[in-house]
């Protein structure tokens, strides 16, 4: 149980991080050029009314004072108030978090179920054309842009062949997947690519370890010498890596659900950035960080549980 102690004081290291993503989310925010005031009422808008939007958000109050506001409305379990949609942040996301977790769950299972078979055919025949087919495919998918491996995507299946839709979430369940079919085909294709290599690697190393050789001089079959000695050692460095690679999926999410349409909180994002709703955009991205973040302490806990001799 002393492993497990890490459970108790990560999520106080983890406050720092969150604290300094809120002050770098803050800055860059009022970074971008424009008033959210002259964005909200357009370009004939007086300077009376621009001055009363701007004091009704609290806009013209000094930048510190801003992010202390900012800081009292997260300890409150509050996000403020967005100029665009005139209400909550924090109701308005959770409209939209479900697609997004959707799209992201979905593109997880997929990109495992692509590259545990890839990994394991690769592995088991190293050096042979099979293996040589897997990385130059693998490689293949992590040059592909996200936008335009979507549009490809578009053209072919939806365009071509009529069999998924274009954009759009859907209504049923079995609708939605059907919806998110294509965009977590996306996301999948260019994470079990990054999935694959690494994984691939690490099955190398465990077939030629001790463990697997001595497994072998026991007179043990070479298919459970794979799976109940080489596989398990080999997830460990792969579950590290999609933890981190989970910021990357994010930002694939924000690309993808602009390309499909998806009302998720990616779409969201790019929205309150071109109509300058700070709050929104502060939101969105502190959702964002939490998620990252929680996720790469279930990765620690996953990877001690997986290797015992593994200490954090």
């Amino acid at each position: 149980m002393h492993r497990y102690k890490f459970v108790f004081y990560r999520p106080l290291q983890l406050l720092p991080v969150l604290f300094g993503i809120s002050v770098i989310t803050f800055i860059l925010v009022r970074m971008i050029p424009g008033d959210p005031a002259r964005v909200l009422l357009g370009t004939r808008a007086t300077p009376t009314a621009i001055a009363r939007i701007r004091e009704q958000y609290g806009l013209d109050e000094p930048l510190w004072r801003q992010y202390f506001y900012f800081l009292e409305n997260l300890a409150h379990g509050e996000m403020g108030k967005s100029t665009l949609y005139k209400i909550d942040v924090l109701k308005l996301v959770m409209t939209r978090i479900e697609p997004t977790l959707m799209l992201v769950l979905v593109s997880v299972i997929l990109s495992i179920l692509i590259a545990v078979p890839l990994s394991t055919i690769a592995a088991r025949r190293q050096g042979r054309i099979a293996d040589h087919a897997v990385r130059i495919v693998s490689t293949m998918g992590i040059g592909f842009p996200p936008f335009w491996l979507a549009l490809m995507l578009i053209i072919f299946f939806s365009v071509r062949l009529d069999l998924f839709p274009v954009s759009g979430y859907g209504r049923d369940p079995l609708d939605k997947l059907w919806h998110l079919a294509l965009p977590s085909l996306t996301i999948a294709l260019s994470l079990s690519a990054v999935l694959t290599r690494s994984l691939r690697g690490a099955m190398v190393q465990a077939l030629q370890s001790d463990v697997a050789t001595a497994a072998r001089a026991r007179g043990m079959p070479e298919g459970i010498v794979f799976w109940r000695h080489v596989l398990p050692n080999s997830l460990v460095p792969t579950i590290n890596l999609l933890a981190i690679n989970i910021g990357w999926l994010i930002g694939g999410t924000v690309v993808v659900e602009s390309v499909f349409a998806i009302p998720g909180m990616g779409q969201l994002l790019i929205r309150a950035i071109f109509s300058r709703d700070y709050m929104v955009v502060q939101g969105v991205a502190m959702v964002f960080a939490c998620a990252t973040v929680l996720i790469n302490f279930m990765a620690d806990v996953i990877t001690v549980t997986l290797d015992p001799r593994i200490k954090l």
